[in-house]
């Protein structure tokens, strides 16, 4: 088990193109079933994309600051530091 320092305020629902506070460390966990993250970077280029198959299926994400975060339904993304 993890532990997680919460950096910031939770960002919730369907997001789009969002760094997240600017932030470099994500926990990301969907609230609405099935959902497809995406991280573009600040050019707006897809870097990557990952599927949560079941509403509280969550994952961590490192990124860079200035990389954002889209989600295909809603979600609850919060900037968070690893470790304590």
């Amino acid at each position: 088990m993890s532990i997680y320092k919460v950096l910031g305020s939770a960002v919730t629902g369907t997001i789009s193109d969002n760094n997240i506070g600017s932030a470099s460390t994500i926990r990301v966990v969907a609230t609405a079933g099935t959902n497809t993250i995406t991280v573009k970077n600040s050019g707006g280029s897809t870097i990557g994309t990952i599927y949560l198959h079941a509403a509280g299926d969550s994952i961590d994400i490192r990124k860079d600051q200035t990389d954002t975060i889209s989600t295909s339904a809603a979600a609850n993304v919060t900037s968070v530091r690893i470790g304590g």
